[in-house]
């Protein structure tokens, strides 16, 4: 593919320039892969990982093809998570401006009333389902002139149970619109549900390209349940930059963070049951290194990109393969290194073993209760249909842990 310019797929000047001010000088690949289509007015699916600059890949087009004098909002982007609506608006806002356009976000946690005055006036809607469902019960704001609809993450807000939300919001807006569907996957229910939103969608399919100098070491620590804080603490206490640790529920990253702060090692939690301004600024010590761990929950992480992060642990196991993959995806990015360590007890051995195998980091050896899996590589593989990852080559081999953790 030709490496064209943002002005050669055809973004206006006033886009273009607010681009180049926040350092932007290229597209992406999976820009360039979009957004021709999109601006011809095409319905699209486009299979892109996170990080791959998928938000622009949307939001460039659609300032263009929103006119200024549309009274209300004339296009919706639903996103599965506070964070990802919060970063999404980021993104846009200021190419928005450029084109005299105004873009709002909603979202629980904050004020509903103060909310809805500034989606009522918005060109540009970004929105959990959960909020824009309450917004449309109140009669707050219509979707009735939106002309393009982007779904992102979609793969996710149906993992999320936001299936029925998703059905009647699309419901809501004309029929006659655009329709822009981003997805880590494209079967299963995600595939079936992108050919019900859609109509003759263009697909596309980016495919991050292997990279040999950004290397993740993948470990499995077997670990006695009543020694899983303590060996935490110990991981933690190695060099590192910043940490996410990963658990299973809200209560339990609340718990933890209270264990570890026991154990002299300060962090701070994101979950659901926080406030947005209690999340803000747990993100805000984290990413400043401020706090150097952060403990959250898969669906809170969801959106979340933060740089530096050396090391994600697993202090919960995940919940299947494309569970690990989001988790872990969270290191090694950019072309650096990064460590990904799930603690595993005998109560997860098998499972864990057989997810390890599945992705390729464990060939052969068990994780058995005195010995340690690792396997080093550039970073994660595909398993199965819903995974999609990079391939590369994988050394595993077992080695005793100092007294057994």
């Amino acid at each position: 593919m030709s490496k064209q310019s943002f002005a050669e797929l055809g973004v206006s000047s006033p886009v273009c320039a607010a681009l180049a001010r926040r350092g932007v000088s290229a597209p992406f690949p999976v820009q360039r892969l979009v957004l021709a289509d999109v601006l011809a007015g095409r319905d699209v699916l486009v299979k892109s990982p996170t990080g791959s600059g998928k938000t622009l890949a949307f939001g460039v087009p659609l300032v263009e093809l929103l006119d200024r004098r549309e009274s209300g909002p004339a296009a919706l982007i639903l996103a599965p998570t506070r964070e990802l609506a919060v970063q999404i608006l980021a993104e846009i806002e200021g190419l928005a401006r450029a084109r005299n356009l105004r873009a709002a976000a909603v979202y629980g946690g904050t004020s509903v009333s103060a909310q809805a005055a500034r989606a009522a006036k918005a060109h540009i809607l970004v929105a959990t389902p959960g909020r824009l469902e309450d917004l449309l019960s109140r009669q707050a704001i219509t979707l009735a002139a939106i002309k393009v609809l982007v779904l992102d993450e979609a793969d996710r807000m149906l993992d999320m149970g936001f299936r029925p939300a998703i059905d009647r919001i699309v419901a809501a807006c004309p029929q006659a619109r655009q329709t822009l569907f981003f997805s880590a996957t494209l079967e299963g229910v995600a595939g079936k549900q992108a050919a019900r939103y859609t109509r003759r969608a263009v697909s596309h399919e980016h495919v991050e390209p292997r990279r040999h100098d950004s290397v993740v070491e993948h470990r499995f620590v077997p670990v006695r349940e009543p020694d899983r804080v303590q060996t935490l603490v110990e991981e933690l206490g190695c060099e590192r930059e910043l940490a996410l640790v990963f658990v299973r529920t809200k209560r339990g990253a609340d718990r933890l963070v209270k264990r570890l702060d026991s154990h002299g090692v300060q962090a701070v939690a994101i979950h659901g049951n926080k406030s947005q301004r209690q999340r803000e600024q747990a993100l805000t010590r984290f990413k400043s290194g401020r706090v150097d761990t952060l403990v959250a929950t898969d669906v809170a992480a969801r959106g979340i990109d933060v740089e530096g992060v050396s090391h994600v642990i697993n202090f919960d196991p995940p919940g299947d393969d494309e569970a690990y993959v989001h988790r872990v995806g969270r290191t090694g990015r950019a072309g650096r290194g990064g460590v990904g360590i799930t603690l595993v007890s005998p109560a997860h051995r098998q499972d864990m073993l057989g997810l390890a195998r599945r992705l390729g980091l464990a060939p052969q050896p068990a994780l058995g209760a005195s010995c340690r899996l690792t396997a080093s590589r550039t970073s994660t593989v595909a398993a199965g249909s819903s995974v999609r990852a990079k391939k590369a080559s994988v050394r595993a081999h077992a080695s005793r842990a100092a007294g057994a953790r």
